[in-house]
C-alpha cells in the first residue's frame, strides 16, 4: 500500500509516519518520495529513517506542481529530478550516501518509480521510463490510463527492449462507483484523460455502479493480458468490498494463501 507524499500537492500526514504506521499493523508499505518538497539531504534522511523501521519499498516521483494543490504559493524545491532521486535511493541501497559517506549496514531497499503512458509526447514516455529503469527502478507504477491503445504501445515498447525483464510493470486501475469520479479525474487530476465515451458509458447505464465495476474488470483483464505486465496497482474509490470481488474475478488470491501453497509445494518436492 502506498504511503503517499503530499499527493496532488496537498499537505497530508507525513509519508514516513504513515509508512511506519502501516508497517506496525502488518501492512507492507511503499514509501513514496517526491522531488517537489525536499532537497537531497532531507530525502536521504526520510528513506533511511523509514528503513530503520523496516520499510523497504521506495517509490520515487517527481511530484505534481504546487499549482495543482491548494497552496500554490508554496516554494518548489526540485533539487533532484526523478531519475536522480532513483539513483539516490540506489546509492543508499549500495551502502553510500550521495556524499560518499559509508552506510553500514546498508538498508535493504526495493526501488520503484512512476510513469504516465497516456500523456503526450507518447513516444517519449517509454524512453523516460527506460531512463528510470536504468537508474535502478525495479518496479514501475503507471498512471491511470483510459486509453488501452496507449497503454499497449507503452508496455510493448518496454517489453521489446528487454526492460520488462528488469522491472515489474504495474498498470494502475482505479475502482469507482459512478461517473462523478471519472469526471473529476478528467477535469482536476494532472495527467489523466478520461474519454467522453467512457464517462457516458457509466453515466448512462441503468446500474452505474455495476457498469463502473465491469469497466474496471475489463481494464484489469486487458492490462494483465499484455506481455511484460507482472501485476496491477489498484486504487479503491468504491470502498464497498469490490476489491475482494475483483480479485476473485481475476483469480488473485491473498498472498498468505499463495505463500502457503508455495510452501506446501516446496515441502512435497
Amino acid at each position: 500500500m502506498n504511503a503517499t507524499d503530499n499527493t496532488s500537492a496537498h499537505a497530508h500526514a507525513s509519508n514516513v509516519a504513515m509508512a511506519i504506521a502501516m508497517q506496525r499493523v502488518g501492512v507492507e508499505p511503499i514509501l513514496q518520495v517526491v522531488c517537489r518538497d525536499k532537497n537531497r539531504i532531507a530525502q536521504q534522511a526520510d528513506i533511511m529513517g523509514a528503513a530503520l523501521h523496516g520499510v523497504e519499498n521506495i517509490c520515487c516521483l517527481t511530484g505534481d506542481d504546487v499549482t495543482a494543490g491548494d497552496e500554490p504559493e508554496a516554494r518548489r524545491v526540485f533539487d533532484l529530478d526523478g531519475p536522480q532521486l532513483i539513483r539516490l535511493a540506489n546509492s543508499l541501497k549500495e551502502g553510500r550516501y550521495l556524499s560518499g559517506r559509508k552506510i553500514d549496514p546498508a538498508p535493504s531497499l526495493v526501488i520503484g518509480a512512476v510513469e504516465n503512458p497516456a500523456t503526450h509526447p507518447l513516444d517519449y514516455r517509454a524512453q523516460r521510463a527506460a531512463k528510470k529503469i536504468l537508474a535502478g527502478a525495479r518496479f514501475l507504477q503507471l498512471q491511470i490510463c483510459y486509453h488501452p491503445d496507449r497503454l499497449e504501445a507503452f508496455v510493448a515498447a518496454l517489453h521489446a527492449n528487454g526492460f520488462s525483464e528488469r522491472c515489474a510493470i504495474l498498470p494502475s486501475i482505479v475502482a469507482v462507483k459512478g461517473a462523478g469520479p471519472l469526471k473529476f479525474m478528467h477535469s482536476s487530476v494532472p495527467g489523466i484523460d478520461v474519454p467522453a465515451a467512457v464517462i457516458s458509458r457509466v453515466a448512462d447505464a441503468a446500474d452505474s455502479a455495476e457498469e463502473a465495476y465491469q469497466l474496471v474488470l475489463e481494464q484489469c483483464q486487458h492490462a494483465l493480458s499484455l506481455p511484460g505486465v507482472r501485476g496491477l496497482h489498484l486504487t479503491d474509490f468504491r470502498k464497498d468490498g469490490s476489491m475482494g470481488r475483483l480479485c476473485a474475478d481475476l483469480g488473485i488470491r491473498p498472498r498468505s494463501e499463495r505463500e502457503s501453497r508455495a510452501n506446501d509445494f516446496a515441502l512435497a518436492n
